[in-house]
């Protein structure tokens, strides 16, 4: 009897496919970024197997990133895009050259730590339901975090959640999150493609918040997969045009993805956080960047109200599993919880006045 069922389940086991091996696009963005790419493109082609494609998007360097991505990775894909046309773009462009249903963004200065292959696939091995996630970023040689996912506060400012703490502090296990960092992030081709990638028009920073909330609007799932590591050169400070690409694509977002009654309801105070943010702005020394920010706003708003229509149809189109009203104010925080934010993450007085507000702008959008 024994014999007869081993023989039974062994003639089953044969008869079962063997699961497809899963193949991953690499795509990686250059600007001007030989150095970098002498870390980032050996540690990340070390891991790639074979069948796997490692795509290199360079936005008109002049500095040998183009000549170096020979050297570093033979093998690699390099697209001239002959312009700078923004990360976003020259995502979309790699993504468009891409063959396997497994996305991967990597920025030239995140370098992939050993295993990160095997671990990178997991929510796909173990059918987790996601369709985009990131990594473990850390700092510091991997003794700090730079990002375990992205926080969005309900007035658009986002950032890394978790910058600058150990690393042991570090979820140990698969976690869900409002965003994934773009710094590297692994993304389902169906999805990616069903939203149409980055918005071109961000150019540079904010285009992962945006897709990440978009993500969930169409009723889609987004996690951080802290057994895949990646060490990320991450600098906060890099000049006034920072300062206006955050501002402009932040309420670039806050415009297309916010749901309608969250939205009025969070208007008055968004427009008390412009007011500070001005002051903030003027005694910083970025209020000219400030003024052209919500100056290009304005001028986009019909441009950016069809795009709000056009995710909301989409987030319609999902069904009950979209993430709407209550749902998506799930995704946003009240606390202005990051180093980044100096003296306003320290205040309790902020802190309570902002989750105060919080609690009332939710009862009011149902």
């Amino acid at each position: 009897m024994t014999k007869t069922r081993a023989i039974g389940l062994s003639s089953r086991l044969l008869s079962e496919p063997t699961p497809e091996p899963i193949k991953l696009s690499v795509v990686v963005v250059t600007h001007e970024s030989a150095d970098e790419v002498s870390r980032s493109l050996p540690a990340i082609a070390a891991e790639l197997r074979s069948g796997d494609q490692l795509i290199v998007c360079d936005n008109a360097s002049t500095d040998g990133t183009r000549e170096r991505v020979g050297e570093l990775a033979i093998g690699a894909e390099l697209f001239e895009l002959g312009s700078n046309l923004g990360f976003g773009a020259a995502c979309n462009a790699g993504a468009r050259a891409a063959e396997h249903d497994l996305l991967l963004f990597l920025n030239p200065d995140a370098v992939v730590e050993p295993g990160f292959r095997d671990a990178i696939e997991l929510p796909l091995v173990e059918h987790r339901g996601w369709d985009a996630w990131q990594p473990l970023l850390t700092s510091a040689g991997g003794s700090l975090v730079n990002s375990w996912g992205g926080v969005v506060h309900f007035t658009g400012i986002a950032w890394a959640g978790g910058a600058g703490r150990a690393s042991a502090e570090a979820p140990v296990g698969p976690t869900e999150v409002s965003f994934a960092s773009g710094a590297c992030l692994a993304v389902r081709r169906e999805a990616w493609e069903g939203l149409a990638g980055f918005s071109e028009e961000y150019f540079l920073y904010h285009e992962d918040t945006d897709l990440g909330l978009r993500l969930w609007l169409g009723g889609r799932r987004v996690g951080l997969e802290p057994r895949a590591r990646c060490e990320h050169g991450y600098e906060f400070e890099k000049g006034p045009h920072k300062w206006y690409y955050l501002e402009r694509n932040r309420y670039a977002t806050i415009i297309r993805t916010y749901p309608s009654r969250l939205w009025l309801a969070l208007l008055p105070g968004l427009l008390a956080t412009e007011l500070a943010l001005l002051v903030v702005a003027a005694l910083g020394g970025w209020l000219g960047p400030k003024l052209r920010a919500d100056r290009d706003v304005v001028r986009a708003l019909p441009r950016l109200v069809e795009e709000r229509a056009q995710i909301a149809d989409l987030a319609r189109a999902a069904g009950p599993g979209a993430a709407d009203g209550g749902r998506f104010a799930d995704l946003l925080t009240p606390d202005l919880d990051s180093n980044y934010l100096g003296s306003a993450s320290q205040s309790s007085l902020l802190r309570a006045l902002l989750r105060g507000y919080w609690r009332l702008a939710r009862l009011l959008s149902g």
